[in-house]
């Protein structure tokens, strides 16, 4: 451990195990420091890979979580008494500003663009919406340019904030390298495509199950759950769900073997404010594992996609169109493997976490060189 620096990462919001969290941030620096990682799943506390996991109980409802989780997390933060707070959830963002009166260096982690992403959400009403939008805008400008450093998931997120406080960055979703690295030949590969993730509207599940009715001796991998009860309900009475075979939530071993398996991996998410400047993990893991994408025509995904032979755009609304790029694939399969091999290559060349890593690290060797100026 470096000078017995301290770190905690809080949430309130994500899985214990979340990717951009556990898997890549807090493993990466726990080479280096003591990780602490508050969460609220109602798992219980453990030690995991070094890293410290501390919960704080799981609260139902959305109020709940925001009012009465954000102050357990807040009070296990004290009592850890760490060196840096880094925070995963905008709703975190006031704990940020009183462990700043205490003396500490806190980060925030923006995964999002919250205040677009809001824009997106269909269970409230839309003039609501638009209030609850500015509002947050305003105060995330007065908070984060109080903190020490904002990280961001995306470049177009950084931007924004770059506005608001100077020391921001982008800390991108890319895949570590070994983790999904797929040994399996195309021809050892069944005729399955695969979609992983959360199971919304606005991130197309029910154009690709409908999709999925439009084809012959293909199956769709499903690897996520479905957050929107109504939808799950009208998802499962398409024709198409006869050809899915839904897996829920997998870990990393089952997100690997899925994969491993497949020939093609699914992206296309509505174009919604949040979504069309975004760089989904999802699309870089699929590349990552040799399986050509399938995603969203959007002028930044074609870029990524198209841009580097690595698959095909599609109009995320036509079920028809995303079957045309399904049958391709598997029709075509010396072209697919081509842009298999040509994700993979990309995902060496520019998209991994190596890269990333670095970043991260040398964002907090900037903070705990800076905490000793002040006298740490």
């Amino acid at each position: 451990m470096l000078g017995n620096i301290i770190i905690c990462h809080l949430t309130s919001v994500h899985r214990r195990y979340d990717t951009r969290i556990f898997i890549k941030e807090c493993k990466s620096l726990s080479k280096y420091y003591e990780v602490n990682l508050v969460v609220a799943d109602g798992k219980g506390d453990e030690i995991n890979n070094g890293i410290n996991i501390y919960d704080v109980g799981k609260l139902d409802g959305r109020l709940n979580r925001i009012f009465k989780t954000t102050k357990t997390v807040f009070k296990k933060a004290i009592e850890l008494n760490c060196n840096i707070y880094h925070l995963h959830d905008p709703e975190l963002i006031p704990i940020g500003l009183k462990l700043k009166k205490l003396g500490k260096k806190v980060i925030f982690d923006a995964h999002e663009d919250f205040p677009k992403q809001l824009l997106g959400k269909s269970y409230l009403n839309k003039s609501l919406l638009k209030i609850l939008s500015k509002a947050f805008g305003v105060f995330e400008k007065y908070a984060c340019k109080k903190l020490d450093y904002i990280i961001t998931a995306t470049p177009f997120i950084r931007d924004k904030f770059l506005k608001i406080n100077i020391n921001s960055i982008d800390i991108n979703n890319y895949p570590i390298l070994s983790e999904l690295s797929n040994k399996n030949s195309w021809s050892a590969r069944k005729n399955e495509v695969c979609y992983i993730g959360d199971l919304t509207t606005i991130r197309g599940i029910k154009e690709i199950v409908k999709a999925m009715g439009y084809t012959k001796n293909i199956t769709l991998n499903l690897g996520g759950s479905f957050s929107e009860k109504d939808i799950e309900n009208k998802v499962k009475n398409l024709k198409g769900w006869t050809k899915v075979k839904e897996l829920g939530f997998l870990n990393r071993n089952g997100v690997a073997k899925v994969l491993a398996n497949s020939k093609a991996g699914l992206v296309t998410f509505y174009p919604s404010p949040n979504y069309i400047d975004a760089r989904p993990n999802k699309m870089f893991e699929y590349m990552s594992a040799g399986l050509p994408v399938i995603a969203s025509n959007f002028s930044l995904w074609e870029t990524i996609i198209e841009g580097n032979n690595c698959g095909i755009c599609v109009n995320p609304f036509d079920p028809k169109e995303i079957t045309k790029a399904i049958e391709y694939i598997m029709e075509n399969p010396v072209e697919a493997g081509k842009m298999g091999k040509n994700g993979r290559k990309t995902v060496e060349e520019k998209y991994n976490w190596t890269k990333e890593e670095n970043k991260l690290l040398e964002i907090y060797n900037q903070l705990i060189k800076k905490k000793r100026n002040d006298g740490y």
